[in-house]
């Protein structure tokens, strides 16, 4: 069981990670808090849609 636990909590930081780093690149970009906590809910989404597009 050692193993299953070590799993989850590395996918819940990598979520985590994921919310933080789509905060900080939309604020970076736009400048807002409502934008930046709309982007974080997204996580990842936000972060694959920006290397993308830019």
């Amino acid at each position: 069981m050692s193993g299953k636990n070590h799993v989850t909590n590395t996918v819940k930081s990598g979520i985590t990670f994921g919310s933080a780093l789509a905060m900080v690149i939309s604020y970076t970009n736009w400048h807002s808090i409502g934008w930046a906590i709309l982007h974080g809910l997204f996580s990842w989404g936000y972060v694959i849609y920006f290397i993308i597009v830019h």
